[in-house]
């Protein structure tokens, strides 16, 4: 399990939730993304994101000066393209 700091701090809506969607399809399952922000736009953003990666929020917490989300990488669903052999 490896784990990769993305310091977020300083930038505004939408560049937090950009990055960390970015950065998640190069980590493997299991791997721990830990995302640190300022904006407080992410505190919905991320979640939101994380929703629809079908990835996991281990830990968030916010203080007077930044949020932080340990997200962990889950195994990636298989591709559903309509089509049967």
């Amino acid at each position: 399990m490896a784990k990769t700091v993305l310091d977020l701090t300083g930038l505004k809506c939408p560049l937090p939730v950009l990055k960390t969607r970015k950065a998640l399809p190069r980590l493997q399952p299991g791997d721990v993304l830990e995302v640190r922000c300022t904006d407080p736009m992410a505190l919905i953003d991320i979640p939101v994101l994380i929703g629809e990666t079908g990835d996991r929020i281990i830990t968030s917490e916010r203080s007077d000066e930044m949020i932080v989300f340990v997200i962990e990488k889950l195994a990636s669903a298989p591709a559903v393209d309509g089509e049967r052999d």
